[in-house]
């Protein structure tokens, strides 16, 4: 009986499915594809559009997301997702300097975000300088300084100007023989001559800019000299003959030489002082902080898509930190904030590649009584070791993050003991400047 009634219950599935087709037919209709519409040529985005983009993709990677399911459904779901974000941020990529294409949204005002920008100080004129300023106004405060020391200023051209270090020491390395050479052999004239047409000179030496600068402040003069067994002249760079005293001060100015550093513009903290908020955790971060072109986000674009594939496969462990490598090099700073125990919150820049150690002394400069023993604990509960060589984004701190002071536990007993108390905790200079964070 039971069979009886199943064949009945399949008999009518059947029925109910409708006319059946061959399967040689080839006449079945087929929904045709809706046409694209037509659309206006894109502009190319200026200057000013990549950067809100630049900020848009920044945001997009800090939004909190979903954690993928297991399933392959729901990762692809997942991707059609990402997919959607990048149709969002192609549109900020897309904008003038006043609007997105065709919505008239405006761009946000520099009031909206939590530091102006990313700033530099420069260490020889004391100037406040944005990004793109730094490198032209330094190589113009060097060329300045020739007036005054033109050793100095040389020295600072070579290993300011010059980008590849080898090509720097092996131009060192040369120009170190020629006054050792003098030094040591003071009263032959062949030593303190310098063909400009030499091999050597040309390919290892002239090429680096300040070199030349730099032999002519220690005293070389530019001469052209009948070449040796031959009718014809070349130009030299000849060093009059030398006192001993003045033979010393050539191995001073060589001294100088060698140890000399780059000139770098230093990255502007902008120390801040907030009052206590509940929107410390809330970060709005210039476009300044990320740093990407339009090449490079086409490239986010890239990656963000390859994200449903590696989801799908099995991922080794040296796999996974290589992309969290990757992730970290996206952000060249970090804008940190440091809850205080009476609630005021300490705000500070910093490269993203800076040692825990140098947060630490940007907290310990900004307190009262600097000497008291503290530790800083990054979200999560992470407890951050000064000692530890560890980079702040190797801590996860970049591009933004809150963290929380407090001071040791047992000095603290012993200053209680004593009958003391840490009342202010901020340096009064800081204070008078406190702002309310919106």
């Amino acid at each position: 009986m039971k069979k009886f009634f199943d064949d009945i219950k399949k008999d009518i599935k059947f029925k109910s499915a409708g006319p059946g087709k061959k399967l040689t037919d080839d006449g079945s209709s087929k929904p045709q594809a809706p046409k694209a519409p037509h659309r206006a040529p894109r502009k190319t985005p200026t200057e000013g559009a990549e950067r809100a983009g630049a900020a848009a993709l920044a945001r997009i990677e800090h939004q909190h997301r979903p954690v993928l399911k297991t399933s392959q459904d729901a990762i692809r779901n997942q991707g059609k997702l990402l997919d959607f974000s990048l149709m969002d941020l192609q549109v900020l990529v897309n904008t003038d300097s006043h609007s997105v294409v065709g919505s008239g949204v405006p761009q946000k005002d520099l009031s909206c975000f939590s530091v102006s920008g990313v700033f530099f100080i420069c260490p020889l004129t004391g100037k406040t300088l944005r990004k793109t300023e730094r490198e032209m106004h330094i190589k113009e405060a060097i060329l300045m300084r020739f007036s005054e020391d033109a050793i100095e200023a040389s020295i600072m051209m070579i290993h300011t100007f010059n980008k590849d270090k080898e090509k720097v020491k092996a131009a060192l390395d040369i120009i170190s023989k020629y006054v050792e050479n003098i030094c040591k052999n003071p009263t032959e004239e062949k030593y303190r001559k310098i063909k400009l047409s030499n091999k050597v000179f040309q390919e290892k030496v002239s090429v680096i800019e300040g070199s030349r600068e730099y032999l002519q402040a220690l005293g070389f003069e530019s001469t052209t000299l009948q070449v040796d067994g031959e009718d014809r002249t070349e130009e030299f760079l000849v060093l009059p003959a030398q006192e001993s005293e003045a033979l010393e001060q050539l191995k001073v100015h060589l001294e100088r030489l060698q140890k000399g550093e780059p000139v770098r513009a230093k990255l502007d903290r902008q120390t801040q002082v907030f009052r206590p908020s509940k929107h410390a955790t809330h970060f709005e971060l210039p476009p300044d902080f990320y740093n990407l072109t339009a090449e490079e986000l086409k490239r986010e674009q890239q990656l963000k898509s390859e994200i449903v594939e590696r989801n799908t496969m099995l991922r080794t462990k040296a796999m996974r930190e290589k992309d969290e490598q990757r992730e970290r090099r996206k952000y060249n700073y970090a804008l940190l904030r440091v809850r205080l125990p009476d609630e005021n919150i300490l705000q500070g820049t910093f490269l993203a590649w800076e040692r825990v150690a140098a947060l630490y002394q940007f907290v310990r400069d900004s307190l009262e009584n600097g000497w008291q023993p503290f530790e800083l604990m990054a979200p999560g509960g992470q407890k951050l070791k000064e000692e530890e060589e560890l980079a702040l984004n190797e801590c996860n701190l970049a591009p933004a993050a809150l963290l929380t002071f407090s001071w040791d536990a047992a000095v603290q007993a012993d200053i209680a003991a004593a009958g003391g108390k840490t009342a202010v905790l901020l340096k009064a200079a800081l204070l008078e400047n406190i702002k309310t964070l919106s």
